[in-house]
């Protein structure tokens, strides 16, 4: 009720994908002079440091969404028939030198979510006292959804009649799955900038669907998904539901206008699960 009083900035408001986002002189300038600058803090935030070293609202709090997390961050992971993991077979002489990546991802899950959320309520409070009382009516109601949304999650699972999912695409959901006990093969890890598979990829991940005998193949937004399509055409049957899932990486200004809200697009995560898994 007091949004005229907010100046609330998406920095990603195009769609450009995280991964490859740059600022632009307009978006370091609002950077500069912002009260709160809440950012992931992955290896695509590499340009955050300058920008705030060279910021002019000295008081100005900063979130790091990986750092508020801590140990519940995850390393990115390669796991079997993943394009690139016969190469990492190959070179594990190298393997202690490679620094492993932090997986981005971490707002793909609910519980995280509702961590991030009592920091950013707290710094909020914290600029804004006088409406202190609002942030913390505000949150409990917030935390209350993703908590019940979070149990439609859990119950969805054990109600499936599968356990795996299966991903012609890269897969960004490490942390939805290991909020739930489930398994998965891919295509590509979270971060891959990789859009074509490899011919041992694609059978590999075909045989998964036949073997486990699944219903549907998962991709993640976007326009184009050929490597699912190519998937789900080698094979036997053929007849798999294509399956997507929103990781939120390219929601733009028009669709949170148009009502795109966290909590929708998990929801509708959750509808693309109970799809992949046969509930």
């Amino acid at each position: 009720d007091e949004v005229e009083n907010v100046d609330l900035t998406l920095l990603l408001d195009d769609g450009v994908d995280l991964h490859s986002y740059q600022p632009s002189v307009e978006d370091i300038a609002k950077i500069s002079t912002c009260d709160l600058f809440i950012y992931v803090g992955g290896e695509s935030d590499e340009w955050v440091d300058k920008a705030l070293e060279n910021a002019t609202n000295k008081d100005m709090k900063v979130i790091n969404l990986l750092e508020v997390l801590g140990e519940k961050v995850k390393n990115e992971e390669t796991v079997e028939g993943m394009e690139g993991e016969h190469e990492h077979e190959h070179e594990e002489e190298h393997e202690e030198e490679h620094e492993e990546e932090k997986d981005e991802h971490v707002w793909l899950s609910l519980k995280n979510a509702s961590i991030l959320c009592d920091k950013i309520a707290s710094d909020l409070k914290a600029l804004d006292s006088k409406n202190a009382e609002k942030y913390d009516k505000n949150l409990a109601e917030y935390k209350s959804s993703l908590s019940e949304l979070d149990g439609e999650y859990a119950s969805a699972v054990k109600n499936a009649k599968y356990n795996t999912l299966v991903f012609g695409d890269r897969f960004p959901f490490r942390y939805l799955v290991d909020d739930y006990n489930l398994k998965y093969y891919a295509a590509f890890v979270g971060c891959s900038a990789e859009t074509e598979a490899s011919f041992e990829t694609i059978a590999f991940l075909a045989g998964k669907v036949d073997e486990l005998s699944l219903p549907a193949i998962c991709t993640i937004e976007g326009a184009k998904h050929e490597i699912a399509k190519t998937v789900k055409d080698n094979t036997k049957t053929k007849d798999q539901k294509i399956v997507t899932f929103d990781s939120m990486q390219s929601t733009t200004s028009q669709d949170i206008a148009n009502g795109e809200t966290y909590l929708s697009a998990m929801r509708g995560n959750l509808n693309s699960l109970k799809t992949a898994l046969g509930e």
